[in-house]
């Protein structure tokens, strides 16, 4: 029998899971961790807290807790531990998200992350499910922390991409949950490891819409494209592909270098919102660096039509 106080579960692969505890208040819960993605422990740490961070604001919720999650060779450097916990830790306190605890493990590969549950109102959770036809897509992020990723573990990234690529996953999604709060926003989603293809789908699939996409409209972060024209392909961004291609319609006239992109795995990835047109304008106006990126319309053939 369902608890009729979960009000998001699995069912339609939401950002994160939220709990009813009274009228007024519920309980937003995710959790993510990942292998190291840059060379500075400090700035790895912070990254991933970022990253974990964001699901609860793509649901519209206030982080108060964290529980870290660290897997790390027992014979590894403790001082590269430590300032991956302290990268973490600080972006937190940035967050007003309180580490209360965590779990570790000895492993040979280093993992770090954490689970975080936010409050938020039952009645004003911004689902991915929320979508509806008519309205404008907004993202608040540019595309390519996962080839620029991959770049640098090459050696053929350029530093101002490399820079690039980290301010990005380093700035939280706090200011942007904040000014989509102020609108009527009907569906939100943040764009991480599936890809900007892999969470609009799952925002179509759960809102019985098709998300309309205008390619040439997404930002790209500067030496993206030149990472995927250099070969830097993430294993992830073929595995997206493999799964997601099929829900797209109309791809045929876009630059297959755009179009490996929008499957590239982000890290701490921007906020896919949906909501009125007029609304989508107030919202443009209000935070700066979002983009119009297409409209939902009514279902058609395929979820996701790009254009």
């Amino acid at each position: 029998m369902a608890n009729p106080n979960v009000l998001i579960g699995f069912d339609t692969a939401d950002d994160a899971g939220v709990y009813r505890l009274s009228a007024d208040l519920a309980l937003a819960q995710t959790i993510d961790f990942f292998t190291p993605i840059v060379d500075d422990p400090f700035t790895f740490g912070a990254i991933a807290a970022a990253n974990a961070l964001s699901d609860i604001y793509a649901m519209g919720g206030r982080p108060i807790s964290a529980l870290s999650v660290v897997a790390f060779p027992g014979n590894g450097d403790m001082e590269i531990l430590g300032e991956i916990m302290r990268g973490g830790l600080e972006k937190m306190r940035e967050a007003g998200c309180a580490v209360i605890g965590g779990h570790s493990v000895n492993d040979p590969e280093i993992k770090f992350g954490y689970a975080v549950t936010g409050l938020i109102h039952p009645d004003r959770i911004k689902a991915n499910s929320g979508a509806r036809a008519g309205d404008a897509v907004v993202f608040t992020k540019a595309l390519g922390t996962g080839v620029i990723g991959t770049a640098l573990k090459r050696g053929i990234a350029s530093e101002a991409s490399v820079r690039a690529a980290t301010s990005s996953m380093l700035k939280l999604n706090r200011e942007a949950c904040d000014a989509m709060l102020r609108f009527d926003v009907h569906g939100c989603t943040d764009v991480t490891g599936f890809g900007f293809i892999g969470h609009a789908r799952e925002m179509a699939l759960a809102s019985n819409v098709t998300l309309e996409i205008e390619a040439a409209r997404i930002p790209l972060l500067p030496g993206a494209l030149d990472a995927v024209r250099a070969g830097a392909i993430p294993g992830g961004l073929n595995h997206n592909k493999d799964f997601a291609s099929c829900a797209v319609a109309s791809a045929g006239l876009i630059d297959p270098a755009v179009l490996d992109l929008l499957y590239d795995p982000q890290t701490s990835g921007g906020l896919l919102i949906t909501l009125s047109e007029a609304d989508a304008t107030a919202f443009l106006d209000a935070f700066e660096g979002a983009v119009r990126v297409g409209r939902a319309t009514p279902r058609d053939n395929k979820p996701l039509s790009l254009i």
